[in-house]
């Protein structure tokens, strides 16, 4: 399953990479290259929405299929029109068959994340850390790979993406299969007409999650004539001893038992769809995603052009190789810290929520302040030697921030719904992402000139974007804000519950 994910990334990360080499060889400007490098950012998003009612209503393993298709259609043809240079496509058909490789990206991400968020229903955060963390590092598996094997030749990097990305999602439908947690329970009545011997027939409940979801099987195996109370204390431990197996559990209260889970893992459980507009906390979330991912997705789909503007500035005597290749330097930073972000925040938010009792919100606070960190540095540093540090705080904050958000959304809205109220989610980076990536774009273009070829180029260094990143810093300042409302709220609902508890009992 994580290896679903693992070969997905290359549609955010590696999509400016890519798209700014394309589209270079049509003379096209700053923006329109962000158009196309964005068409894919707005396909894993956008299609959030329409995947996740496939994933949800029919299978994940139909969704993996959707993704593997559309991410060959995506990357193939981009890989024909680069090698068959200028004016071969159109701007409209690669931004296309980029949106095509987000929607891939989209199908197979969703297809994971919901196997594990239903396989691992007590551990969501560090479930789903796995795969999430296989899709960070996935741009510098790609990015290594090509340097490796083929380093400076876009066309096969190109082609292993198309190749690649599809045959691993292929090779991993199999293993997208949802267990079945009312299936094997184990319940059994032994035939007998003796009272004593029906007696030691009570079903028992097991400590196996299985069971704990498959009540109505118990209440359609156990006889009608039930044993008065002095007959069944007199045998329980005789009847224990006899017929429960390892982690057989005494009956509990079904209703205390689904009401202490419903408070524990979720605020309003199964709320999907249309119903998520109408509740505050979809809008908080939302807000929070919108003010993050915004601040994120501009750099990564615009750190090569930092890269390209500084060493333009500070040592013009570097050649375009050398400049491409710290491009994709800074790719493989933001895939490395996104990997560990994801890592961390997965298991971190589980430790967080089960060990201290808190809120996985801190997690997200965490990751607006490690963007708020790298815009500082953005608008700081001049030397391209330590550009380093944007890219890698980037990633680190991204990944912090996706390695959490899934895991959070379960919580406040339940499982059964995840992949349709995470395409709602999605949405939300589609109109952050792309206003500030617009905004860059005509930053950057307003300090550049226009070269011999055509060519949009800028060689004032730092200048070239610093005012874009002014607006990311107050972006970043606004989600710090936003997660602590959201982590005061949680605790006012929480006090509110325990209260009402306190007077019911």
């Amino acid at each position: 399953m994580g290896a679903a994910i693992c070969r997905e990334a290359p549609a955010i990360y590696n999509t400016e990479q890519h798209h700014c080499t394309v589209t270079a060889r049509a003379n096209r400007d700053t923006r329109s290259r962000y158009l196309q490098g964005t068409a894919g950012n707005m396909g894993m998003y956008a299609a959030g929405i329409p995947v996740g009612i496939i994933t949800d209503r029919k299978s994940p393993r139909l969704a993996g299929v959707i993704g593997m298709l559309s991410l060959f259609v995506g990357y193939y043809p981009i890989h024909i029109a680069y090698d068959q240079g200028a004016g071969s496509m159109s701007v409209a058909l690669i931004s296309l068959c980029s949106f095509m490789s987000g929607v891939g990206s989209c199908a197979a991400f969703q297809a994971a994340l919901k196997v594990a968020t239903l396989n691992w229903p007590t551990h969501r955060g560090t479930a789903t850390a796995f795969p999430l963390a296989a899709f960070g590092l996935s741009a510098f598996f790609y990015t290594f790979i090509a340097g490796v094997s083929f380093p400076g030749d876009t066309s096969s990097l190109l082609s292993l993406l198309s190749f690649g990305t599809s045959l691993v999602v292929l090779a991993a439908l199999p293993f997208l299969h949802v267990v079945d947690h009312k299936a094997g329970t184990g319940y059994a009545v032994l035939p007998t007409s003796e009272r004593t011997r029906r007696d030691s027939n009570v079903l028992q409940r097991t400590r196996s999650d299985s069971s704990k979801h498959s009540s109505r099987f118990s209440s359609s195996s156990v006889p009608e004539s039930e044993p008065n109370n002095d007959e069944r204390d007199g045998d329980s431990d005789e009847t224990l001893s006899l017929l429960s197996g390892p982690g057989d559990l005494p009956p509990e209260d079904d209703t205390a038992s689904k009401a202490s889970r419903k408070s524990n893992h979720s605020r309003c459980l199964d709320v999907t769809g249309l119903a998520l507009l109408y509740r505050y906390e979809f809008w908080q979330i939302w807000v929070i995603m919108g003010l993050l991912t915004g601040v994120g997705l501009m750099t990564i789909n615009n750190i090569g052009h930092d890269a390209q503007a500084l060493w333009n500035h500070w040592d013009p005597s570097k050649s375009k190789d050398f400049v491409a290749h710290r491009q994709l330097w800074h790719v493989s930073i933001i895939s490395l810290g996104s990997f560990s972000g994801r890592l961390i925040s997965g298991i971190g938010s589980d430790i967080i929520v089960k060990r201290l009792g808190g809120s996985r919100f801190w997690c997200v606070a965490a990751s607006a302040t490690v963007f708020l960190l790298a815009q500082i540095c953005a608008t700081r540093i001049e030397d391209p030697n330590y550009l380093w540090a944007v890219s890698g705080l980037c990633g680190l904050a991204y990944g912090i921030l996706f390695g959490v958000l899934p895991a959070v959304v379960v919580d406040v809205f339940g499982p059964d719904g995840f992949a349709v109220n995470w395409g709602f989610m999605t949405i939300a980076p589609v109109v952050s992402g792309n206003i500030f990536n617009l905004f860059y774009g005509a930053v950057y273009d307003s300090h550049s000139e226009v070269q011999a070829g055509g060519e949009f180029n800028c060689d004032e260094g730092i200048i070239c974007y610093k005012a874009a990143y002014y607006v990311t810093l107050a972006s970043s300042v606004l989600g710090i804000l936003a997660c602590l409302w959201a982590i005061q709220t949680e605790r006012a609902i929480r006090r509110k519950t325990v209260e009402q508890g306190g007077h019911g009992a």
